[in-house]
C-alpha cells in the first residue's frame, strides 16, 4: 500500500507564489517519476511538470520559467515551487508518482489540492 500526501495549496494574489509538497509513504522499494498535473473546473487533467529519478525536468509551456519542480529522494518527496501565479493557473493539483514496491510497480495519485490565484 502507498499512499501520496499533498500539502500546500491555498488562495494567492496574481504575481504570488507557492509551494507543493506531496510525500510518499508504504511499502515503497523505490520511486520512479514523479510529477504534477493540474485540472480547472471544465477542463481535462493536464501534466504541469515532472522530474525523473536522475532529476531530469519536463514543463508544461505556460508555466516554464514560473515553476520549479524538484524532489528530496531521502523523504520520497516531490515539490512544486510555483512563482509569478496568474488567474489561470487556478486549478485543482494532483501529485503523481511511479512507485515500485517489492511485487509490482504503478501510478499513484494524491488526492489533490486546490491552488486559487485572485485579488
Amino acid at each position: 500500500q502507498v499512499q501520496l500526501v499533498e500539502s500546500g495549496g491555498g488562495l494567492v494574489q496574481p504575481g504570488g507564489s507557492l509551494r507543493l509538497s506531496c510525500a510518499a509513504s508504504g511499502s515503497i522499494f523505490r520511486v520512479n517519476g514523479m510529477g504534477w498535473y493540474r485540472q480547472a473546473p471544465g477542463k481535462e487533467r493536464e501534466l504541469v511538470a515532472e522530474i525523473t529519478s536522475s532529476e531530469s525536468t519536463n514543463y508544461l509551456d505556460s508555466v516554464k520559467g514560473r515553476f520549479t519542480i524538484s524532489r528530496d529522494n531521502s523523504k520520497n518527496t516531490v515539490y512544486l515551487q510555483m512563482n509569478s501565479l496568474k488567474p489561470e493557473d487556478t486549478a485543482v493539483y494532483y501529485c503523481n508518482a511511479r512507485v515500485r514496491t517489492w511485487t509490482t510497480t504503478s501510478d499513484y495519485w494524491g488526492q489533490g489540492t486546490q491552488v486559487t490565484v485572485s485579488s
